[in-house]
């Protein structure tokens, strides 16, 4: 899976406008910049960030970096781009230069609950600093006015499970359940802590949550694995076998599958 695209999203949406808001030249009250008072720098460097966003989501991550370095060069207080180029970088494996680049957005936009997320899911996982992580996902959460609190609690629960924080990723998911019962993610994720606890039964109410309303063609190797072993434990002969049917039929060549075939239930 590609990182995350809640930040790709935000940007199409605001059309990079947000990075300039504030009061309209000769307002006398504070109005909100729309795409109408956009100048001819701002419009050339959101039709650049834009393409660079397309290219991005078609793995064509060069041209994707060549269009965002136009769109910087044309607005370079543009946090946004930052935060795309961030993207661009992590796909590419340049975790340093993705780093700087989530630091230089938020430094341009140190409120933008999007950028924090994402920043967030880059700690946890191509710049292996989890705990790191946990502060951006909470200042992602603090934000009364981010539009997708449920992405950063998803991100939150994983990566608490990560480091093995099983009470921190039942909140967490907890929570993200309030905002949608029927989200995979959260019923997997609250499956895995439950499970890691050997509460069994607990976990099993989840992955039951889990299977019966997910198709099991959708479900990772990953969340398989973990179904196979719940089911396991709770006795559920015939679940089990229809997880590992699937687990061995669509990943023959995954690390899961391997621990199938070695009986390693318990690792």
């Amino acid at each position: 899976m590609k990182p995350s695209l809640a930040l790709v999203l935000a940007t199409l949406l605001l059309g990079g406008c947000a990075s300039g808001g504030g009061a309209l030249d000769g307002a006398s009250t504070r109005e909100l910049k729309t795409a109408s008072d956009q100048s001819v720098q701002e419009k050339r460097a959101s039709i650049r960030m834009q393409l660079a966003i397309g290219y991005y989501q078609d793995g064509k991550y060069e041209i994707a970096l060549d269009e965002i370095k136009q769109a910087i060069a044309a607005n370079p207080e543009a946090a946004d781009a930052y935060g795309v180029r961030a993207l661009i970088y992590t796909a590419m494996n340049e975790t340093v230069l993705a780093d700087e680049n989530y630091q230089r957005a938020l430094r341009l936009a140190p409120n933008n609950p999007d950028l924090a997320n994402n920043y967030g899911s880059f700690l946890c996982a191509a710049g292996a600093r989890p705990a790191q992580a946990m502060t951006y996902f909470e200042m992602a959460l603090k934000n009364r006015m981010y539009a997708t609190p449920i992405s950063a609690l998803v991100n939150a629960g994983n990566c608490s499970l990560k480091t093995k924080q099983f009470g921190a990723a039942e909140k967490y998911f907890t929570e993200a359940l309030r905002y949608d019962p029927d989200l995979a993610q959260s019923n997997a994720g609250l499956g895995r802590a439950y499970y890691e606890r050997r509460d069994y039964q607990r976990a099993g109410f989840y992955i039951n949550r889990l299977t019966t309303m997910s198709k099991l063609d959708a479900l990772s190797a990953e969340t398989l694995w973990l179904a196979i072993r719940v089911a396991r434990k709770l006795g559920d002969r015939t679940l089990e076998a229809s997880l590992t049917g699937q687990l061995q039929r669509r990943f023959p060549g995954s690390p899961e599958n391997a621990a199938l075939q070695r009986g390693a239930f318990d690792e």
